[in-house]
């Protein structure tokens, strides 16, 4: 299939989710540029796989997840400041409660194993639909409805919280954790 103006522009439209979801997964804006760059250069030389019809950024995301996850591979031998020992020292405590709790949720979210916490970034945070999940994922709707669940359970433990309910409707924790998945 020919890279049309429509799917160029839909895959354009694409690309704030997709920089969202790189950087979950990876932590750092850097690398997650580097994964959406990829990505979509991998998407438009193999365009011609993509099938008219189905969904684009469920395509996008599985490209990006693959390319991550064949990223970490090969950079878990890698071991450059193990403890972060390093890295505090350069860094300036934040003077905002916001970025403090940010970066908590940030932690505790880094805590959960992979594949809950791509299950719930997609869900919760993507806003995509428990089977768009699953079809990124590679795996059955009840399994990444299981993932979203233990991974909200995990999170509000882990940030010491009785339930979701407990945030406003614009707080961070609930943009990710909150959210019906579809």
């Amino acid at each position: 299939m020919p890279l049309t103006d429509s799917l160029r522009d839909d895959i354009l439209a694409s690309v704030p989710s997709l920089r969202a979801f790189a950087i979950s997964l990876s932590g750092n804006g850097d690398r997650a540029d580097d994964l959406v760059q990829e990505t979509l250069l991998r998407a438009l030389a193999n365009i011609d796989s993509f099938q008219v019809g189905s969904n684009l950024p469920a395509w996008l995301f599985t490209i990006l997840r693959n390319l991550f996850r064949s990223d970490y591979r090969k950079r878990r031998r890698e071991v450059e400041d193990a403890d972060g020992s390093y890295a505090n020292t350069l860094k300036t405590q934040p003077a905002q409660n916001a970025h403090l709790e940010f970066e908590e949720f940030r932690t505790a979210l880094e805590k959960l194993p992979q594949d809950q916490r791509e299950a719930l970034i997609l869900v919760g945070a993507s806003g995509f639909s428990y089977e768009d999940a699953a079809t990124i994922c590679g795996c059955a709707v009840g399994t990444i409805k299981s993932r979203v669940n233990r991974a909200r359970s995990k999170l509000s433990a882990l940030l010491y919280v009785d339930g979701a309910e407990d945030f406003g409707p614009d707080d961070t924790v609930r943009a990710v954790i909150g959210g019906s998945g579809g």
